[in-house]
């Protein structure tokens, strides 16, 4: 089958080190290609010589005739003084003109319903019918409904964000032939990424992804190509099939390194002999020797892994925040209504719901940041707060990365240690070069890598988290992802990562519109099972939505329901999650420590006891569900 694009052996370099060092890549109709690779290694710039907007030093770049490529770019300060449906209609090509016209004679009669403008209109409508136009007119008002742009906002006006999702729209409606898209999931809720999968599943083109969403990965990508020190390696099949591939590739290249180190050391020591070593018989030994020296140099070490840890504050008292009858909203406009919970030391509660619904405020009320128009919110003793910005306010471009850390001084304090601030970031990936460098000449990935390192060095037992995934790289990613998991406070999280949540958090709080809020234990996939179904409605194109519900008929949140029970019972009930996730970690210690190759040839009566310990776990295990999933149907039942 011939590509619709080719890269034979390309090079792009910014510096001493390539980037891309003769990269070679197809890309197939019908392709669902995910890119992966640390931040800075190079994705964004694949997909840029893709789309022939970046020449490589090195290479040949081949693409078929007539095929269209568009592309998704991860940053873009796009400041356009015209309408969002103006820049969307950009990427129908030579139809654009013609489809924001009529839109503008449209929007014009219905302001004013003058002879000219209905006679401009009539015009417009003939030579849109001539060329198939209201179909691709449909597509534009489709991308933007399902992506919640208003069709007639001035770009100009919009959040960085929102500017994205323009962006976005305007590479769907394009439908070329070979579609790159850089961080599509950034600034997008929920409802959007679930529409955008089900977009992408069925998009009849080819599909080049840069992702760190690992639910759309494993939903959409049937190859993976990842940048390594350099290197492009391709892995066919589905995610999870990469993940264990790569694995089994990575110890084997260890040994073999080992092997080939160990050989270099060998002959070295042989060559410092000294004379021997230099007779004409063994000068094809030396040669070998050189050759080998030269390979060892040319050997690009794995880039560093982020060693993230939290400097962790005394404990806090049992109930960290209290809210009761808390009522919040912005020009008439409800975004929390009549809502109240307890959160308790430990508690890890995830917040869900649309851009705009009220995640962020609900967390500032919580803080103390704002004042409720009703109701009050308590703050428990001895609670230090440790909160990520969303939109990392928080950071002064003007300033050094290095005195945004140490804010004056060279050393910080992390878990009662001092520890140099370079050293510090170094555990964060950024060299010393780096480390001089202003906050505005980072990344995205590298910003968010730096909040998290002036986050972790403050004491704390509270971690309140505002979307901290956004542009990081999967491998640190899953670093913070096994920190929180490990952090012993409390934690409030609010992310559209559907895998994120599901590993990290034990309850979240949905925003359900209107003000509503209710409160499900478990995380994302939970949830999902637990909603209440709506009487007549189907899952569309859109994927899952969040539940419409009166409050009349609707379940009353959890924390409600849970009064109907027992004292003891409903201590039990909470109680539950906790002693769940606790059976769950010595489960999985047991068996790691069982699958050890070593653990076999311990003491039989060792065995023995590990072996009985891990069939009472299970046993105990089994009866912690079985009875959470009693108490939460008796909960549920009697709320209804």
């Amino acid at each position: 089958m011939t590509p619709l694009v080719a890269l034979d052996r390309i090079s792009v370099a910014f510096g001493h080190l390539p980037l891309l060092d003769a990269v070679s890549m197809q890309v197939q109709a019908g392709d669902r290609i995910g890119v992966l690779g640390r931040n800075g290694t190079g994705k964004s710039t694949l997909l840029r010589v893709i789309s022939g907007e970046q020449q490589p030093d090195a290479g040949t770049v081949w693409r078929a005739a007539g095929v269209r490529v568009a592309r998704l770019e991860q940053d873009v300060p796009l400041a356009e003084h015209r309408t969002a449906f103006e820049v969307v209609a950009d990427g129908l090509g030579a139809l654009s003109a013609l489809v924001r016209a009529y839109h503008a004679a449209a929007v014009a009669v219905a302001e004013r319903a003058d002879a000219a403008a209905l006679d401009r209109l009539g015009r417009l409508q003939h030579e849109l019918e001539d060329q198939d136009g209201w179909r691709l007119e449909q597509r534009i008002e489709l991308v933007l409904d399902r992506l919640q742009i208003p069709a007639d906002t001035l770009v100009d006006t919009l959040s960085g964000g929102w500017r994205r999702r323009v962006l976005l729209a305007r590479a769907l409606v394009a439908q070329p032939d070979v579609l790159l898209l850089d961080e599509p999931t950034n600034h997008l809720d929920i409802d959007a990424i679930a529409w955008l999968e089900t977009f992408l599943a069925d998009y009849p083109g080819a599909i080049v992804l840069v992702t760190h969403d690992r639910t759309v990965l494993s939903r959409l990508a049937s190859r993976i190509d990842e940048i390594d020190r350099g290197h492009l390696t391709s892995w066919p099949g589905d995610y999870p099939a990469y993940l264990r591939r790569k694995a089994e590739w990575l110890a084997s290249e260890a040994v073999q390194q080992d092997t080939f180190d160990k050989k270099l050391a060998e002959e070295e020591a042989w060559l410092r002999q000294g004379v021997k070593a230099r007779r004409t018989r063994d000068e094809g030994r030396v040669r070998a020797l050189l050759a080998m020296r030269e390979a060892r140099a040319r050997r690009r070490a794995r880039s560093g892994t982020v060693r993230l840890q939290v400097e962790a504050a005394d404990a806090s008292g049992h109930v960290v925040f209290e809210a009761e009858g808390v009522s919040k909203a912005y020009g008439g406009r409800r975004v929390v209504r009549e809502f109240s919970t307890r959160i308790l030391r430990g508690d890890r509660i995830g917040l869900i719901g649309p851009n705009g619904s009220g995640k962020t405020t609900m967390l500032r009320l919580l803080l103390g940041e704002i004042a409720p128009d009703k109701g009050e919110v308590r703050r428990g003793t001895g609670v230090a707060v440790a909160y990520y910005d969303q939109q990392r306010e928080q950071l002064d471009p003007d300033c050094t990365v290095f005195d945004t850390v140490g804010e004056g001084n060279d050393t910080v304090t992390v878990n009662g240690r001092s520890r140099h601030v370079m050293a510090w970031l170094d555990d964060f990936l950024f060299d010393r070069e780096r480390a001089r460098s202003p906050v505005r000449a980072l990344s995205g990935g590298e910003r968010n890598r730096l909040l998290l390192a002036r986050l972790f060095t403050r004491p704390a037992n509270v971690l309140v988290l505002d979307e901290p995934t956004n542009d990081l790289d999967l491998e640190t990613l899953e670093r913070l992802e096994a920190q929180l998991v490990e952090f012993p406070g409390t934690l409030l999280l609010v992310s559209h990562d559907r895998t994120f949540l599901d590993n990290v958090v034990t309850s979240t709080m949905v925003f359900e519109g209107e003000g509503r809020v209710a409160e499900y234990v478990g995380g994302y996939a939970d949830w999902l099972r637990q909603r209440p179904a709506v009487p007549g409605a189907e899952e569309g194109p859109a994927g899952p939505a969040l539940p419409e519900r009166s409050p009349e008929r609707g379940a009353a949140p959890t924390t409600a329901a849970r009064q109907r029970l027992s004292y003891n019972e409903q201590r039990e009930l909470d109680a539950l999650p906790s002693r769940i996730e606790a059976l769950e970690t010595q489960q999985r210690q047991i068996e790691e420590a069982v699958s050890h190759p070593a653990f076999y040839k311990e003491d039989a009566g060792r065995i023995a006891e590990v072996l009985a310990r891990r069939d009472a776990v299970q046993a105990e295990l089994l009866a912690a569900y079985a009875r959470w999933d009693e108490l939460d149907a008796r909960a549920a039942t009697r709320s209804s």
